[in-house]
């Protein structure tokens, strides 16, 4: 039976007691350049492909774009004072492509170029670490018009992108990130179309993804030869569970949901890390890659090329992924070979985003992942929730008052503590996000910020839930 899912407060996912995190573990927020930084237009920046997809008829709630979000391209001084305030020790932001390269392989733009150095010198001044992603989704449209990740010459691109980036950065910035979430571009921008480009095709998508882990593999490369310390990629992999194993975590699946379990989390998680960390592909991977896509696009020394030796594996974390057999189900077209499964809803809390709660699952995954791959540490590099902000007005006017979020994030917090009491190597976490921003297909909607904005004045708000995080960085720990 098909489970609902239910709005409700937190308290039930809560416990009690301090919880001290290892010294040296990082505190920061993090964000995404499409997302926060409008100025669309301004010093040379070429379209990307979420110019072109929010501007498709029905495509993005409210038909909103990302022209001027929260304006951080002229405020980012504002939002780097205001992170000081706050007590983070890191910052992850991503770059534009096209500021830096507006059609993508030519001459590098060095208006574009001018922010991103502004920006880390201004993160240096207020002792803030740079965490920089060298892409967040918002591939330049002249590549996409070209192929875009469905072409393999978008990987060698996106190579000498990443070097032109560090040639300027890298005597300031030890932190580098190759790709974020390359999973959820490939199939929700290529196989679902619910994402930029918006594109339906199972094949597409499926090709996309291996060029992506090439992407990632030779900008890697060429990022560790201009003498980059520290290489991360981030992932939204997370544990593919039934409902019964939400309902009772000790359950043991039947052999059915067991399979379609094993089958998601192969197209999910080891579609990405195999290739990256382990050198190889599941054999339920090649086989499903093979039917739809053929195996043309993976060539002979791809594999060695993705498997290059990185430092941390980013993981961003919402809610586990649940499945059960549902035998004559279609395939989802998020996750192609997903023929006979069910993703049904569960009856747990959720997120303003019809998201469920269950941040016990991240500690599992956590701890999975750094049994599979112990060679690389572990960093949560996105946590964070988008509930109904409301501005109070009256008296004790210009607060607002998210104590499901400030809940949220204690339970994922302890769950983090969880994980790493038990073995895992977490060193750092980021929420999600810093500041209201631009939320992909869901426009301006849904609010993930610590920070409120008003998108019409552009003023910054702390939420209690900032000036909870803070006392919680500031303490290295939960009370």
């Amino acid at each position: 039976m098909t489970m609902t899912t239910t709005r409700g407060t937190l308290p039930s996912l809560l416990t009690e007691g301090r919880a001290v995190f290892p010294d040296g573990f990082v505190w920061g927020a993090a964000t995404a350049s499409y997302q926060i930084e409008g100025a669309a237009r301004d010093d040379g920046r070429g379209p990307s492909v979420w110019d072109t997809f929010s501007r498709t008829p029905g495509a993005v709630a409210q038909g909103h774009t990302g022209d001027v979000a929260c304006d951080h391209y002229h405020r980012y001084a504002e939002d780097v004072r205001l992170m000081s305030e706050l007590g983070l020790a890191a910052y992850r932001f991503s770059v534009a492509w096209p500021r830096i390269r507006p059609d993508g392989s030519g001459p590098v733009n060095p208006r574009g170029m001018d922010f991103y150095d502004r920006l880390v010198d201004e993160l240096a001044a207020a002792g803030i670490t740079p965490y920089v992603t060298l892409y967040h989704w918002d591939l330049p449209q002249a590549l996409e018009d070209r192929g875009g990740w469905t072409a393999r010459d978008t990987a060698y691109r996106f190579a000498d992108y990443a070097a032109a980036v560090h040639a300027r950065l890298g005597d300031r910035v030890r932190h580098w990130t190759t790709l974020n979430e390359p999973w959820v571009q490939a199939f929700l921008g290529y196989g679902s179309g619910v994402h930029a480009p918006g594109r339906r095709d199972a094949a597409a998508s499926l090709v996309a993804a291996h060029h992506f882990l090439l992407a990632h593999g030779l900008a890697a490369q060429a990022l560790r030869e201009a003498g980059a310390p520290e290489i991360m990629l981030v992932v939204n992999t997370a544990p593919v569970l039934t409902p019964a194993q939400i309902a009772d975590a000790a359950a043991e699946p039947d052999e059915a949901d067991a399979e379609a379990a094993d089958r998601v989390d192969c197209l999910l998680t080891r579609q990405i890390l195999d290739p990256v960390l382990l050198g190889t592909y599941p054999a339920t991977v090649l086989e499903i890659v093979e039917r739809h896509a053929g195996l043309s696009h993976v060539h002979d020394d791809d594999l060695r090329t993705i498997h290059q030796p990185i430092e941390l594996v980013g993981v961003n974390y919402y809610s586990p992924c649940v499945v059960r057999s549902s035998p004559g189900e279609p395939a989802n077209p998020a996750y192609p070979g997903s023929e006979g499964i069910a993703f049904p809803a569960v009856e747990v809390p959720v997120t303003a985003m019809d998201w469920p709660i269950v941040p016990e699952a991240l500690s599992r995954h956590l701890l999975r992942l750094s049994r599979d791959y112990p060679d690389a540490g572990l960093m949560v590099t996105e946590n964070g929730a988008a509930f109904d902000d409301v501005v109070t007005a009256g008296e004790g006017a210009g607060h607002v008052h998210d104590d499901d979020r400030t809940a949220y994030l204690d339970s994922h917090l302890r769950a983090v503590h969880a994980a790493i009491e038990g073995g895992a190597d977490v060193r750092g976490y980021l929420v999600w996000s810093l500041l209201d921003n631009f939320e992909w297909a869901e426009g301006y909607a849904r609010r993930f910020g610590i920070v409120h904005v008003d998108f019409a004045t552009q003023r910054r708000l702390p939420k209690d839930s900032a000036l909870w995080f803070r006392e919680v960085a500031g303490r290295n720990g939960l009370a």
